[in-house]
């Protein structure tokens, strides 16, 4: 590709980079080839666009699809984003779908998998006890190490705590059996542990874990890693993050941020700190030569760890510089995800981990006095993740700013209803300065009428409140949810209601001989969780371990049983965001949400026998 086409692409890239953050949202990539002269098909757009998760794609993998789409190989290998100059396995899928099933994978990024996981999980007792820690770094050790589910469900409590029960987990026996069964079930706790925490897992079942497809694992390990990384890139966990904004910005514009751009500010202010001048905008181009690096570990290192100096800077070869910078990092136990080839190199997926995770150990940044800590209340947290669960793209990071456009919303309704939505009365960016606002409250309002097509109950709010920004917004999402769990119980075309739900449920239990029962969704019975341990019992026979079950006569006890409730729903397939604290509590709404889950299992289950 010649330097002046270069500068072709760069032009219309960028004026699809409306936030100007050295990337375009998966949304605009058919709208932004077409303008670069590449003409498309829409459902092998909507094929690249799923291979990037994170919902962006940078100036690098923008080029290398054009390069791919021009060629004449064109689409015979799914695109994935991957840096050029990786070393690449490849996987072929079935003589059947040939064109449409050969994936790829980065080595380097299955070793820093392996790093990551063998550090995080390297004093767990059972994982040292099953020999399942530490995995190698050689051959295909790593998917052979996921294939039980175990260490899948513990990396996901290792990244949101108290997400899944591990007493529930199916270990092998003395022997080291464990029943493909078993196993499966492993998995399928593994995947619904995922999506509660905001995975996407579209297109991951259990088998392919358990058969290591490994753009699927490595996939799937890069979210969960991910949502760990930067669940404390908060102000609440580092309040000093204040200090990043400029003189007119606001909080909320901060929460709006995505945690990449945060830690782009982050690494400048740390910077200027130690009076180096280089401006970082993105962690492929502007970290490759190290100087950046260099600087910023010596802007963090603890007094009582240091001092780290600038030496590696007199090395020209910047392998070897990296490899200094990266012994550096060591000293202050902050090596993890990179390696000298990989700053080189510029990956931009490991690179941000790599930073993130130095964020997370060393902050070093005072706290900001006299301004409100916006906190993410629960309720917000449970709608995010299922948004971004659901596919949202880009991910919805602050409900409130991420909204504004009406297309995350418009998009969920699309997925929550197939076929509701005209996507020609849809307006996509680039949203111009002048007009641009107009356009995106046009599609809030649009998304409004969208929720009174679907008989949502939307007083006092129209589009305008959702571009501010305004808290009904919640109303509007909860709705949505709301919906997409009920419509798995659709019968005759009518969805259940609640009174329904309750009278299955009850049936169910008496059925089954349990004494336990339930008159509204506010029963304060519901609080210690007995309910719906028996339900689950009563759905799967046998699942249910009584003796792991207390009496619930203090909060803690109380809690133990409702985040064991929730861990023994999801093993039997039931895609539950409730949260131990929304049953103990007993709030209604999400309560509703685990009985509709679970009546849609007992379907199923029910289906299968018939």
């Amino acid at each position: 590709m010649s330097a002046e086409t270069v500068e072709e692409y760069k032009e219309v890239f960028e004026r699809f980079d409306t936030s100007s953050k050295g990337s375009i949202t998966t949304n605009s990539l058919g709208d932004a080839l077409a303008a670069c002269g590449a003409k498309v098909p829409g459902f092998k757009v909507r094929d690249i666009q799923e291979s990037y998760t994170e919902g962006v794609i940078t100036f690098d993998d923008f080029c290398k699809i054009l390069n791919q789409v021009r060629s004449k190989n064109t689409f015979k290998e799914t695109i994935k984003p991957i840096e050029l100059k990786k070393k690449v396995n490849v996987n072929k899928g079935s003589e059947k779908s040939s064109e449409w099933t050969t994936h790829s994978y980065a080595e380097e990024e299955k070793l820093a998998f392996v790093d990551w996981i063998n550090f995080r999980l390297a004093k767990d007792e059972l994982l040292l006890k099953l020999g399942s820690i530490p995995i190698s770094e050689e051959g295909e050790a790593l998917f052979a190490a996921l294939r039980d589910g175990i260490i899948m469900n513990k990396l996901v409590n290792d990244s949101v705590e108290d997400t899944v029960d591990e007493r529930a987990l199916n270990l092998p026996s003395e022997s080291g059996n464990l029943s493909i069964f078993k196993i499966q079930e492993n998995q399928t706790l593994a995947l619904n542990s995922c999506v509660a925490i905001g995975c996407n897992v579209v297109n991951i079942g259990a088998e392919d874990l358990i058969n290591g497809k490994a753009h699927l694992c490595l996939g799937l390990l890069w979210q969960v890693i991910r949502i760990g990384l930067m669940a404390k890139i908060t102000l609440k966990d580092c309040p000093g993050l204040r200090a990043l904004l400029d003189e007119f910005e606001t909080l909320e514009q901060l929460l709006a941020m995505s945690p990449e751009e945060i830690l782009c500010r982050w690494v400048n202010y740390q910077l200027n700190k130690v009076g180096c001048k280089r401006v970082v905008k993105n962690f492929t181009h502007d970290i490759k030569d190290s100087e950046v690096y260099a600087h910023l570990l010596v802007a963090v290192c603890p007094e009582d760890k240091g001092p780290i100096g600038l030496d590696p800077l007199n090395i020209q070869d910047l392998t070897k510089r990296a490899e200094m910078v990266l012994d550096n990092a060591e000293m202050i136990d902050a090596r993890s995800f990179v390696r000298a080839h990989d700053i080189v190199n510029g990956n931009q997926k490991l690179n941000l981990a790599f930073v993130a995770n130095l964020f997370n150990m060393y902050p070093a940044m005072d706290a900001v006095e006299g301004f409100e800590i916006i906190e993410e209340t629960r309720e917000e947290k449970t709608m995010r993740n299922w948004m971004n669960s659901c596919g949202a793209t880009p991910r919805v990071k602050y409900i409130y700013e991420d909204l504004k456009d009406g297309l995350a919303i418009i998009q969920l309704f699309d997925k929550i209803q197939k076929g509701c939505v005209n996507w020609k009365k849809v307006n996509t960016p680039p949203f111009k300065a002048l007009g641009g606002a107009m356009k995106q409250i046009e599609n809030c309002n649009y998304a409004i009428d969208l929720g009174h097509n679907l008989g949502f109950v939307l007083v006092g709010i129209d589009g305008k409140n959702l571009h501010d920004g305004d808290k009904l917004t919640l109303g509007l999402v909860w709705q949505m949810m709301r919906h997409y769990t009920l419509a798995m119980l659709t019968h005759d075309g009518k969805i259940m209601k609640d009174n329904e739900i309750i009278k299955w449920c009850n049936d169910k239990l008496a059925q089954k001989g349990k004494t336990s029962s339930f008159s509204s969704f506010k029963d304060s019975s519901l609080g210690n969780s007995r309910t719906i341990v028996d339900l689950i019992d009563a759905i799967s026979p046998g699942y249910i371990n009584y003796d792991l079950v207390t009496a619930a006569g203090t909060d803690d006890e109380k809690f133990l049983n409702a985040r064991y409730a929730i861990t023994m729903a999801r093993k039997i397939g039931a895609r539950i965001f409730a949260l131990p604290e929304d049953i103990t509590e007993v709030n209604p709404k999400m309560i509703m949400t685990v009985f509709a889950c679970l009546m849609s299992v007992g379907f199923a289950k029910d289906q299968q026998k018939k």
